[in-house]
């Protein structure tokens, strides 16, 4: 067994791989750049190692700086995780040049199935069926037109290189071909370094089913059972669990052989995924995606389900032991189901999220786990994929599991970074989700109804002005500041006002009049109401209008976080908000929707434009978001440009009204 193994990765992965090197009893490396120096997985490991700056190209993704970490710490052996160099056939194969054992497959299997193209090449000489389409290596931007038109409209272009949904569009018309060859290309480029693409016909009532297999030096491989991900926004998964609640013993057993089959074409080694699409109207049809060759996100639900730690095996494996197990040692227990809590506003097109984190309070009880880099302090920025934490629920059943989950979620909350927590807790109670009823086009189908932003109830704000009122100065000596008058005159205690306002929202008029521990409150035009704050710590328990409710709370300056059942709700007094960057919607006024680095320029002062036009392009985390046009009119600012980084609400365009046809007859 390896006596060090540096971890080439951060964040939750980083954190869980680090977890069982530990219950190994083997020494671990972490290493980060400038933006994660104090992450938790660098407090977590025996050693961390600096690799360079934020930027992943300069730190994650050098190749050079990773081995030279390596190097200097003494590890035999590197765990790649998931995204960055993972699945890159270059890494694996400096690894084997520097002596130092890639946790992973040989470099030929990851040659063989890295590249989308050579993949289905490779499978369907296995007798694997793949989906129809066009696969040829270097196919230039009019051939890639050509072979959407030939496999017939809607297709998905899909990067050769990497996954995760990155670069992928779906396209449903010729017209939208060019902006969608070069938008694909461009996302490519910067996330795997290679822009070669590849077409398939768009399965639209399509379920996303993934097996999950392992195979050690001496061409033992076994499958560990499938897990449904069909639950995807934009291509990225969601939602997963194990097993899928479609599939037949016949049906498990056929896919299962098929992804064995396709592991051994290759000569594969350690744990790796064979990942297929299934028509849900004719669910005994399936085809070959990929195979990718690496651990999954959402490992922990087979994990559940199996009894297996999969990092353990990868460790093992690699260090040239025999898989444990044959197929008739595989059965899967009950049932487990996974959320990924993103930093992302689903409210606003799910638009990457930043910032602190100033509260935390992670789901416990039977059958929950949570997989998570996240710690009071945590910077969340922009540099790296905005996934935050997996919360994992395991039960004897599909239903319990599902009820467990929705409550774990219910108990989470990230104060200080906006999350997709609600909008989780929102998808797992849909009507259709609930049934198992799945498919990857649901969550767009659902749209508004579970990304709708939900106005907070009067305790809400009932809250939030009970907690400034309770930090409130005293007005002289007093013991417990919590039971002051916030202000008062005499004959009865003044009226304190407040005006509140969630980010988007119209502000709303909060009157409180006592002191927190007994007080009058009246949210907008309510009748007052008796009131009463009691503070523990980070807790806030609150009774207005004869309900009682705990929050979770932190007052960031001129913000007051306050969760509860799974909704986090961040309000700001008005007086203090900036409205610099703001500016109606009819008014011309662009603001990039999240923190990003401008990539494109459109558009230049002077120019002409419709609305709708698009003006400049944002990338965060890895997913562009095209500016355009709010009126039709003259670019009369433009205040960035390629490559200029840009915070939220920043404004970075002005388009001047065009004249209304009677003004400019006069």
């Amino acid at each position: 067994m390896f006596q060090t193994v540096l971890v080439a990765n951060r964040g939750e992965i980083a954190v869980r791989v680090i977890r069982t090197l530990r219950e190994m009893g083997v020494r671990s490396v972490a290493v980060h750049s400038d933006a994660d120096a104090g992450a938790l997985h660098t407090r977590l490991a025996d050693v961390a190692v600096r690799l360079g700056p934020a930027p992943a190209a300069q730190s994650y993704l050098s190749i050079e700086r990773v081995l030279d970490a390596a190097a200097r710490t003494g590890a035999q052996a590197v765990h790649p995780g998931y995204g960055f160099l993972s699945e890159n056939v270059e890494f694996a194969r400096a690894c084997e040049k520097a002596g130092i054992v890639f946790i992973g497959p040989p470099v030929a299997a990851i040659e063989a199935m890295g590249d989308k193209i050579r993949a289905k090449q490779t499978v369907v000489a296995a007798g694997v069926p793949v989906v129809p389409g066009r696969s040829e290596p270097g196919m230039s931007d009019d051939e890639v037109a050509e072979a959407a038109v030939a496999a017939g409209f809607p297709v998905l272009l899909k990067p050769s290189a990497g996954g995760g949904g990155k670069g992928m569009r779906v396209v449903r018309s010729q017209g939208q071909l060019p902006d969608a060859i070069a938008g694909a290309r461009r996302e490519a480029l910067s996330s795997f370094g290679d822009d070669t693409l590849l077409v398939e016909r768009y399965v639209g009532n399509s379920r996303h089913i993934e097996v999950q297999v392992l195979g050690d030096a001496y061409g033992n491989v076994v499958h560990l059972g499938e897990r449904e991900c069909s639950l995807q926004r934009r291509h990225q998964k969601v939602i997963e669990e194990a097993p899928s609640p479609l599939l037949d013993d016949a049906m498990r057993a056929s896919m299962g052989r098929a992804a064995v089959e396709a592991a051994k074409a290759v000569g594969y080694t350690g744990a790796g995924t064979v990942e297929f699409i299934v028509d849900a109207d004719r669910p005994r049809d399936f085809f070959f995606l990929e195979m990718n060759t690496r651990l999954q996100v959402e490992h922990p639900v087979t994990e559940l389900i199996t009894g297996l730690d999969l990092v353990e095996q990868q460790v093992r494996i690699a260090a040239g032991e025999r898989l444990p197990i044959d197929q008739s040692d595989v059965s899967l227990d009950g049932h487990a189901i996974e959320a990924r809590l993103y930093a992302e506003d689903p409210a606003r097109g799910f638009l990457p999220q930043a910032g602190s984190v100033l509260g935390l309070v992670e789901p416990a009880g039977p059958g929950i786990r949570m997989d998570s880099s996240l710690a009071v302090g945590t910077r969340v920025g922009t540099d790296y994929d905005p996934m935050l934490a997996k919360v994992v629920a395991w039960a004897p059943d599909r239903e319990t599991a599902r009820a467990r989950l929705v409550g774990a979620l219910g108990q989470t909350a990230v104060l200080g970074v906006a999350t997709n927590a609600a909008f989780l807790w929102a998808l797992l109670t849909d009507d259709d989700v609930v049934a198992g009823r799945l498919d990857t086009g649901l969550i767009e189908r659902r749209g508004e109804q579970l990304t709708a932003a939900e106005e907070p109830a009067p305790h809400v704000y009932a809250a939030a002005a009970l907690a400034l009122l309770g930090e409130a100065e005293p007005a002289g000596p007093v013991v417990d500041r919590w039971d002051v008058p916030d202000g008062w005159r005499l004959g009865e205690p003044a009226w304190t006002v407040r005006r509140l306002q969630l980010p988007g929202a119209d502000p709303v008029t909060v009157r409180v009049r006592g002191r927190a521990a007994s007080a009058e409150v009246a949210v907008g035009d309510a009748v007052p109401a008796a009131a009463k704050a009691v503070r523990d710590g980070d807790r806030l328990t609150v009774t207005y209008d004869g309900l009682t409710s705990s929050y979770a709370l932190v007052h960031d300056g001129g913000t007051v976080w306050l969760a509860a059942g799974g909704h986090v709700t961040a309000l700001r007094e008005q007086e203090r908000l900036s409205t610099a960057a703001g500016g109606a919607a009819g008014d011309g006024v662009v603001t990039s929707p999240m923190p990003g680095t401008v990539t494109v320029v459109r558009a230049s002062v002077g120019d002409e434009v419709a609305v709708g036009t698009p003006l400049l392009v944002v990338e965060a985390m890895k997913m562009e978001h095209v500016l355009t046009a709010p009126v039709a009119g003259t670019v009369a600012e433009l205040g960035v440009t390629a490559g200029q980084t840009v915070a939220l609400d920043e404004r970075v365009a002005l388009v001047t009204p065009a004249a209304a046809p009677e003004q400019q007859e006069n």
